[in-house]
């Protein structure tokens, strides 16, 4: 039987809307999540359509928007592609990778997209729902939208927002961020724009970031529920929280919230940044403060550089080149310096990219094979088939300990045999995912495909403590607490704060 015969009997979702990218949407469902899970719900979160270069690979080895997966860790589940069905993952020029259920399936242009993929992404996200409420009927889905729900020019073509809340006959909050200024004319505009029909089925505003004495804001709250007719169900004040944005973008904003802090690390700001969830549990590190490098500069104040993943390593790296970081960098190396890469950073670290089938940024009928970095002997080759999967393994390097995490590349890595190879060895047993130098005159070169290496705490705690003895800084040695634990409090004390100053009940039925 198809789910739209099944509509009534499932339980009625919960949709969170926007006025604007940025309102806090995804936080709001990580909240709603963990509030649910905590009432004895079964939530399950969803986005038909997600942009986002932040990925994640499920057990399947499917890739999906890192903040679906989040709301899945904040749901007390695994993580699953249905959960975001259709990923898009820029590649600059408006251009885009298109990822149905996990699986790369086409490149497109924002101008083709809606022609070429609308219908079927709708049979996509259809699917997906079919499918996630066979597997768990009694389910309650925590539905996120994107952007607003009311971009006039693509209402009649969005797949993310008001289709699917019709469709599941949700009941959807309205989220705005009263940081931006502005909070009457977006909620009055948003539902202004909504058919009648639409705007029936807003059951709650919700006033996001909100900073001072919350009483104070209680005569615009009647004002809002006067103009149009509607609860507002929570004021949520402004929260120092510590999860990634989805936009590579927000990065440059990001500080550190560490006073005094003994080790600095510098992470380069590529155009093409992907996966900076990776840097999370840094993010988490009392000791450690981070700063995002932007343009040349001397990189001798940083104890480790990080060189992240890229969506266009070739694009990436002529970048560095151009930008005189890749000078700055090798520099860094030979004055001590300690470097880590992750996938198209290690790709970078190596001393040649090959990219054949144009699909890691060469230029069309130009630049096919250029130049690494040049600080390990390895070269780098592009095929067409993306590598997906989740990693389990063992380090050897900075010490033996157990490793999880996962892959998502084009590129197949090897040592360069036209350079010297005696003083290279591998990070893990698998001997394909990680290679590292140490200097003569001190520091380490390391890279590795893993993603959310710095999850795993013994190898985390091992590679600080490897930065502190350079610094003869004491070791730490206190009792590790882990990251994931690290990050089940800071879902707990979001879910508590929006539990505090939202009325969720009020949707359920």
């Amino acid at each position: 039987m198809k789910l739209e015969a099944k509509l009534h009997e499932i339980k009625r979702p919960i949709m969170v809307l926007g006025t604007s990218s940025g309102a806090g949407k995804s936080l709001t469902v990580t909240a709603i999540c963990r509030i649910l899970k905590n009432l004895r719900e079964e939530p399950i979160p969803f986005k038909g359509q997600n942009m986002s270069n932040n990925a994640w690979v499920d057990w399947e080895g499917g890739e999906m928007a890192y903040s679906q997966a989040l709301q899945a860790f904040a749901c007390g589940i695994n993580p699953s592609s249905e959960m975001n069905p259709i990923l898009l993952k820029p590649q600059g020029n408006s251009i885009s990778e298109v990822i149905h259920l996990g699986k790369s399936i086409g490149i497109t242009t924002a101008r083709n997209y809606y022609q070429d993929w609308f219908a079927p992404g709708w049979e996509i996200i259809k699917k997906s729902l079919s499918s996630i409420y066979k597997k768990s009927p009694n389910c309650r889905l925590i539905i996120e939208g994107a952007g607003s729900p009311v971009e006039m020019n693509l209402i009649h073509r969005d797949l993310t927002n008001l289709r699917i809340a019709k469709y599941l006959n949700a009941n959807c909050i309205l989220v705005t961020d009263i940081e931006r200024g502005g909070v009457f004319a977006q909620i009055i505009g948003t539902l202004e724009l909504m058919k009648p029909e639409e705007k029936k089925l807003i059951k709650g505003i919700i006033i996001n970031r909100f900073r001072g004495d919350l009483s104070l804001f209680e005569e615009g709250k009647k004002w809002i529920e006067n103009k149009t007719k509607i609860p507002v169900i929570g004021i949520i004040p402004w929260l120092d929280d510590s999860f990634p944005p989805e936009d590579s973008l927000d990065l440059i904003e990001k500080k550190s919230r560490f006073a005094n802090p003994e080790i600095k690390v510098g992470i380069i700001k590529l155009p093409s940044i992907s996966n900076f969830s990776d840097f999370d549990p840094l993010e988490n590190e009392e000791s450690i403060s981070i700063d995002w490098i932007k343009e040349t500069q001397e990189l001798r104040k940083y104890d480790f550089i990080i060189i992240p993943g890229s969506k266009q390593t070739i694009k990436d790296q002529l970048f560095l080149e151009k930008s005189g970081l890749c000078q700055d960098i090798r520099e860094y190396a030979n004055k001590k310096g300690n470097i880590i890469g992750i996938c198209g950073g290690l790709q970078m670290l190596g001393t040649t990219l090959e990219d054949p089938y144009l699909k890691e940024g060469s230029q069309k009928n130009s630049v096919q094979k250029i130049k690494g970095i040049g600080l390990l002997p390895l070269k780098t080759t592009f095929f067409k088939k993306k590598l997906t999967r989740q990693i389990k393994s063992e380090s050897l390097w900075p010490c033996k300990s157990r490793i999880n995490g996962f892959e998502i590349h084009n590129g197949q890595t090897k040592l360069d045999n036209t350079q010297n190879e005696s003083y290279i060895k591998p990070i893990f047993k698998n001997l394909n995912l990680g290679w590292y130098k140490e200097n003569k005159k001190g520091g380490t070169i390391a890279g590795t495909y893993i993603h959310g290496i710095f999850e795993n705490d013994n190898w985390r705690n091992q590679y600080i403590n490897l930065i502190r003895k350079s610094k003869n800084l004491p070791i730490l040695n206190k009792k590790l607490i882990s990251y994931k634990r690290k990050r089940e409090s800071i879902i707990d004390n979001l879910a508590n704060e929006f539990d505090k100053h939202l009325n969720i009940t009020s949707v359920l039925n």
